[in-house]
C-alpha cells in the first residue's frame, strides 16, 4: 500500500462493485427478474441503471420493458430478492477492509454515497463489521437522484462539514466519477468486471485506479 498520511480531509465510498463484491448478485436478480416477465437482460441495462437511485431504476425498467408494475412493487420485489445476499453472502472487495482499517488509524474521515437500498447496505455494513467506521453515510434515496447528478456527493461533503475539494471519492461506474469531478472531488476509479466496458473512459477521467485495496492511496503523492 502506497503513500503514508493522507492531505485529503475524507475519503467517500460508493458500496456495490467499489468495496462490496455485490454486483454478481444485481445481474442474478436482473436475470430472474426479466426472465419472469419474459425478457432477457439487454447489453448495458446494468450500467445504466446502476447510476440510478433505486426509485429511478424501477421507474426506467417499468418504462423500458411496459410492464405493469408500479415502482414500489418493483423495488420491493428487488429488496425481498437481494436482502439476504447482503446481510450473508456479499463479501467486501480484497483488501477493501484493510484499507479502511489503515485509513481509520491515520484519522481520516469516512463517508459512504450509494445508490443502494438502506436495509440492504446496513444489513452489508453490519455483516462485515464496519457499520460504524463511517462518520457519514448517505444514499441516493435522500437526494432522489442517480449518480448522473452530483447531488449525493454534495450532500456526503455537506453532512461532512467539508468543501468538496477536501473530497476523495472512490467509484466503479463512470457517471458517479464524472459527477464527483464536476463538483471538485478527487475521483479514484475502482475497477469492477461489470462496469469494465466503460474502464478505458473511466482510466482517462479519474484522477487514479485500483484494481486492488493494497494499492489504494494514503497520500496526494502517489497521484499519477
Amino acid at each position: 500500500m502506497a503513500g503514508v498520511v493522507a492531505v485529503e480531509s475524507a475519503y467517500i465510498f460508493e458500496l456495490d462493485g467499489t468495496l462490496l463484491d455485490s454486483m454478481g448478485v444485481w445481474q442474478e436478480i436482473d436475470v430472474e427478474f426479466l426472465n419472469q416477465r419474459g425478457f432477457a437482460v439487454p447489453d448495458g441495462y446494468a450500467e445504466i441503471v446502476s447510476a440510478m437511485s433505486f426509485e429511478q431504476a424501477a421507474a426506467y425498467t417499468i418504462e423500458r420493458f411496459e410492464l405493469p408494475d408500479d415502482a414500489e412493487s418493483v423495488m420491493a420485489e428487488w429488496r425481498e430478492m437481494a436482502s439476504h445476499a447482503y446481510g450473508h453472502t456479499i463479501r467486501m472487495k480484497p483488501h477493501a477492509k484493510e484499507y479502511l482499517s489503515k485509513l481509520r488509524s491515520l484519522g481520516i474521515r469516512l463517508a459512504i454515497a450509494t445508490s443502494a437500498a438502506k436495509e440492504h447496505y446496513e444489513a452489508a455494513l453490519r455483516a462485515q463489521g464496519i457499520y460504524d467506521w463511517f462518520d457519514v453515510i448517505c444514499g441516493t434515496d435522500e437526494v432522489g437522484c442517480g449518480k448522473t447528478s452530483p447531488d449525493i456527493f454534495m450532500l456526503a461533503a455537506n453532512k461532512l462539514k467539508l468543501p468538496p475539494c477536501d473530497c476523495t471519492v472512490f467509484e466503479d461506474i463512470l457517471p458517479a466519477i464524472i459527477s464527483a469531478k464536476s463538483i471538485g472531488m478527487r475521483a479514484y476509479g475502482v475497477f469492477d468486471s461489470f462496469s469494465a466496458s466503460s474502464w478505458e473512459e473511466i482510466k482517462e477521467i479519474a484522477d487514479g485506479i485500483i484494481y486492488d485495496f493494497r494499492d489504494a492511496p494514503l497520500s496526494k503523492s502517489v497521484l499519477p
